[in-house]
């Protein structure tokens, strides 16, 4: 089962109150008077595609227009897909429902199964349910990308291993175009980066190593007073009958003497000789000191040699030693990187010759399935334009060899078109008529009924400037068609009206000061009298006509 438009719920657009639709399937015909509306249905379906809305068309008097459609998804439809990428919550019953609300004032809203939504993601997912044309939307058929597309859907050609070849042989192209325009620069900066990388390398610096420096060039350069006090502490301390530990010998006897004498006195005797054996410590770690102070003239010089290669990295490279360490590493492993490119550009010729290999094969392959497919596709619409009243036209597939591969292949399509034995064949954009464009449109589309996965058609008065035979024949691809995809056609030809499955009447009534438009269905005597006021009146040859037109539909 493909997917359908079930439903159609249309609520203050333009001249449309409230409406709800429900087509059914096979073939739909819409008929009605000049000017009663129809162009409204077109104008909501395009709103669920995702075209931007015009507040114009908001009816007067309301505060906002909705315009709501129900789409039967089969389960494997690739709508699904583009759904879930979405954030859109899973069809519920294989149901889409798409719901577009344009106020008057601020901005729109779009919903997808009740949640909200972008507009891209409408076109999108519009793209592959629903495919519209009217008087003014065969502009892809005039693309000659969109017919190599309808040569490949025909021939089951798939060009995407073509295009992914492409891109890679365009990447590495890429790759190597701007390693040649940066090669100058590249060769400046790898000349720098090596001065720096060297500079920093050559200085073996440690971290935290400056503090301990700094710290060592204080006492080197005041060396000489430190061993003046070092020595006339020493001799305060020392063994003289003048030093301090001499004259606390006193003290600590008296101390211990009050002790004897009195228990209480523990604590003062205590106390005299921790201050004794503190004095003896100071002069053990005055000795210690003493001998580690560092007087050497050239010890200094040393220090300071250090201190100023330091500073000088400091100036250029960072503010401390370990951001001059980490400078260095960063130089070191872009260094590393530029090498590796100038080696790089060395093997991207080989690169890119493999995938030029890679990608000219696909493309010769994929140019031969389109050469094998072009005169079936040819044959097959020159059939199909035969049923529809051009006998002897002519239909040629043009496949033009591009001077380099283009985003699609190695080819152009062109599809050319003579009405007219004696006519050249003339590209499709060429074609001025819209009624010989819209029957080679509607010939392409029957031709290639069995690979076009868009399951929904809408055909707005393709039948424009034929009638007669012609528009029988007409009606009876629309109803073709129909084997195979949900089509819709707004007509004004009873011939293809009377051929649908179903059909529905677009009026027009005015009660009071509004005009309202209305869909109604068509059915038994209603659809006679619709298809004898299409035939020109009320006559009763009229109706005999439209009975003999409907009871000649299969």
């Amino acid at each position: 089962m493909s997917a359908t438009l079930a439903s159609l719920r249309i609520r203050n657009l333009a001249l449309v109150e409230d409406l709800l639709w429900e087509p059914g399937g096979g073939f739909i015909a819409i008929t009605g008077e000049t000017g009663a509306g129809k162009s409204v249905v077109m104008g909501a379906v395009k709103l669920l595609l995702g075209e931007r809305a015009d507040r114009t068309l908001i009816r007067t008097g309301a505060d906002a227009c909705a315009v709501e459609g129900v789409f039967l998804l089969p389960d494997d439809s690739p709508v699904h897909g583009i759904l879930e990428s979405g954030g859109v919550e899973a069809c519920e019953d294989g149901r889409l429902i798409v719901r577009r609300v344009i106020g008057a004032t601020g901005a729109g809203k779009q919903f997808a199964n009740g949640s909200p939504c972008t507009l891209a993601l409408l076109r999108e997912a519009g793209d592959l349910l629903l495919d519209l044309h009217g008087p003014h939307d065969h502009q892809s058929l005039f693309s000659r990308e969109r017919q190599l597309g309808m040569l490949d859907g025909f021939g089951g050609a798939d060009p995407r291993k073509f295009c992914e070849a492409r891109r890679e042989w365009l990447r590495l192209s890429d790759e190597l175009r701007r390693l040649s325009d940066d090669a100058a620069s590249i060769a400046r900066e790898t000349d720098l980066l090596a001065h720096q990388s060297q500079e920093i390398a050559a200085a073996a610096l440690l971290p935290g190593e400056e503090e301990p420096l700094l710290a060592r060039r204080k006492t080197a350069a005041n060396g000489h007073r430190l061993a003046e006090l070092c020595g006339d502490l020493a001799t305060r301390l020392g063994d003289s009958d003048d030093s301090i530990p001499a004259r606390l010998t006193g003290v600590v006897r008296i101390a211990k003497e009050i002790a004897r004498l009195d228990p209480l006195g523990e604590g003062i005797s205590a106390a005299a000789d921790e201050i004794f054996d503190g004095l003896q410590e100071l002069a053990r770690d005055l000795d210690h000191y003493a001998g580690s102070l560092e007087s050497d003239p050239a010890r200094l010089a040393e220090i300071e040699a250090r201190l100023d290669v330091i500073q000088s990295l400091k100036r250029k490279y960072g503010t401390s030693v370990d951001e001059v360490i980490a400078f260095g590493a960063r130089a070191a492993a872009r260094l590393d990187e530029l090498r590796g490119r100038e080696e790089r550009g060395a093997d991207l010729d080989k690169e890119i010759a493999r995938a030029a290999a890679a990608m000219h094969a696909v493309g010769t392959a994929l140019t031969k399935a389109r050469r094998a497919a072009a005169p079936k596709l040819q044959a097959l619409v020159k059939g199909h334009l035969a049923d529809l009243g051009f006998a002897k036209s002519g239909f040629v597939i043009s496949l033009e060899p591009l001077a380099d591969p283009g985003p699609h292949g190695c080819e152009l399509a062109e599809f050319l078109f003579s009405p007219n034995p004696g006519e050249p064949d003339r590209p499709l954009r060429a074609i001025a008529s819209s009624g010989e464009i819209s029957r080679v449109m509607l010939a392409l589309k029957t031709a290639l009924a069995g690979q076009d996965a868009v399951p929904v058609l809408i055909f707005d008065e393709i039948d424009a400037n034929v009638g007669g035979e012609i528009g029988a024949k007409v009606g009876a691809k629309l109803k073709e068609l129909s084997s195979s995809h949900q089509v819709f056609c707004i007509t004004h030809l009873p011939q293809v009206a009377a051929l649908a499955n179903s059909h529905f009447i677009v009026t027009k009534d005015t009660a009071g000061a509004r005009t309202t438009t209305a869909l109604v269905a068509a059915c038994g005597p209603d659809r006679e009298v619709e298809i004898a006021r299409m035939l020109g009146g009320k006559a009763s040859s009229a109706h005999a006509h439209a009975r003999a037109l409907l009871s000649a539909a299969p």
